[in-house]
């Protein structure tokens, strides 16, 4: 090995979910050091250019997240433009997607996640990149990574994947489950005579395209004509699906979607309405729009249909972000593997679901809220002398409590 540091958390990914835990065990007094394998802060959220922050709420008026979710939120738009409405939307018939949520400048926030860990003393190794993890007595011990360094290891008392696609876990040999995904990109644009950024109430009234499956319903700019160009029909938008992660199927899935991003303006100046000088990309997502691709088995999946479940092990609620009046319980248990592995929590897309499960916990204030319930969790862990799975529930949810969280439907009077 080329080098050896030590550290009490090692928290691997950073997203908005390695993010909160970095963020969470510095401030619980433990040395925490976070790898990302690229130069930015924020995973889907800035480089991705993903750039909606969705609901706290229940959009009944009941605000379910606390926490760093919410000060993320407000750290999102600290330093450029959006607003969170002053109230919380309470009519039942309200825009769904509306509910105390926000658009971003990905650029913007990527520097307040800067200011964050800076100011919470993590130590952030970026451009580095997990290759191996090392299993010493039924637990993680250390990270294998690769930078401009060499090879070396990272050892730590807890670590945290935190990847979105458990890339340590797998390495350790814990079993994860897989899902699909949809062909995606979102893009930035210039585009003449729309309003600069500064004026615009929503980024998406000016400067921001989408191309996903959502467009297979007929309102797709690409014509059906360039669609086959790029080997799709606007029915196999609908189905077909990415399933395999592996560096080759992540190479042809980004291929596909800049190529449909490329007939998008090659239909766009045919039209005639504008030209290359008046509307162009701006920029494109510098990760794979990949939501869901790996996740623990943890000692428990959450699943489908589990809405309005009581969890005696809940460590905070979530908002689905789809639909107003569904809210979750998150067990603890599904941030640590089910094989009984130590030295090892999830977090954000790696924590534990299943289905439509998977679709509440893999977004914004999802990855930051069971983000910081694991940098607790490891700290906690780390003071007891105990593996993750070990610790006290009760006094793990006494700690959130502390740092605002609602852990229970009782708690918001739900």
């Amino acid at each position: 090995m080329d080098f050896k540091v030590n550290c009490d958390v090692a928290v691997i990914g950073g997203g908005i979910a390695g993010v909160a835990a970095a963020v969470q065990a510095a401030r619980s007094g433990k040395k925490t050091i976070l790898v990302e394998k690229t130069i930015l802060l924020g995973g889907l959220a800035t480089s991705g250019l993903v750039y909606i922050y969705l609901p706290l709420c229940d959009g009944f008026g009941h605000q379910v997240t606390f926490g760093l979710s919410e000060e993320l939120l407000r750290a999102s738009i600290k330093y450029g433009p959006g607003k969170i409405p002053a109230n919380w939307r309470g009519e039942k018939n309200a825009d769904e997607r509306k509910r105390f949520r926000t658009v971003f400048s990905p650029a913007a926030f990527m520097l307040a996640l800067d200011e964050a860990v800076r100011d919470a003393g993590v130590d952030v190794w970026f451009d580095t990149r997990v290759c191996d993890a090392v299993v010493e007595n039924g637990r993680v011990a250390a990270a294998v990574v690769e930078n401009e360094s060499g090879r070396g290891e990272i050892r730590a008392k807890q670590f945290i994947d935190a990847s979105g696609s458990c890339i340590l876990a797998r390495r350790a040999g814990v079993p994860c489950l897989s899902e699909g995904n949809f062909y995606s990109l979102w893009a930035l644009e210039y585009r003449k005579g729309a309003n600069a950024l500064e004026e615009a109430d929503n980024l998406t009234e000016s400067v921001v395209m989408h191309f996903d499956g959502a467009w297979a319903d007929g309102s797709s700019a690409v014509s059906d004509e360039n669609l086959a160009k790029c080997g799709f029909t606007r029915e196999m938008l609908k189905t077909k699906l990415v399933h395999e992660a592996s560096g080759k199927a992540i190479s042809d899935y980004v291929l596909a979607t800049r190529h449909f991003l490329l007939e998008y303006y090659k239909d766009l100046y045919a039209s005639g309405k504008y030209d290359r000088n008046s509307c162009y990309a701006l920029k494109v997502p510098v990760m794979p729009q990949l939501r869901k691709i790996a996740c623990i088995e943890g000692a428990y999946v959450l699943k489908d249909n589990e809405h309005a479940t009581h969890f005696d092990d809940s460590v905070g609620l979530l908002a689905d972000w789809r639909k107003s009046g569904y809210v979750w319980e998150i067990p603890y248990r599904t941030l640590f593997p089910a094989n009984g592995l130590g030295g090892l929590l999830a977090a954000g897309r790696c924590s534990s679901a299943s289905g439509d499960a998977w679709e509440v916990t893999r977004v914004i204030p999802s990855a930051a809220m069971t983000g910081q319930v694991a940098g607790l969790a490891a700290s906690l862990a780390i003071d007891a002398g105990k593996e993750p799975g070990e610790i006290s529930v009760s006094s793990l949810q006494d700690e959130l409590r502390k740092l605002g969280f609602a852990i229970h439907f009782a708690d918001i009077g739900l």
